[in-house]
């Protein structure tokens, strides 16, 4: 499963998943100069890596992701992860989608966590 955590992703969801799955491959908006770029530019370049985007950012994102799906783009996934779900839950329910799916189960697609 290769990930990218948007610009605005809580770390510290991030550092438990990474303790839980230290080999996980996921980098984020920071580390490949994508800072402050336009949603678009991001879903864009995530499509292009072949990575799933991990976002809190329910506003925005998913408008342009749907967006790429209805044009017939490649839109390698995102999931919407609920700021305001508890922490713990969050990095069992991350744990879980990577462990338990395939990368190419998302094309297309929009998931949220906290799982129900």
């Amino acid at each position: 499963m290769r990930l990218l955590a948007d610009e605005n992703f809580n770390g510290s969801i991030l550092r438990g998943l990474i303790r839980r799955l230290p080999d996980l491959d996921v980098v984020r908006i920071q580390d490949v100069g994508l800072i402050h770029a336009e949603d678009p530019t991001i879903l864009a370049w995530a499509a292009d890596e072949g990575r799933i985007l991990l976002t809190h950012d329910v506003a925005t994102v998913i408008t342009y992701a749907y967006e790429r799906i209805k044009s017939g783009l490649p839109m390698p996934g995102v999931v919407e992860v609920i700021a305001t779900a508890p922490m713990g839950k969050v990095i069992d329910d991350l744990y879980l989608f990577v462990c338990c799916s395939q990368p190419d189960e998302y094309e297309g697609q929009i998931l949220f966590i906290p799982f129900p």
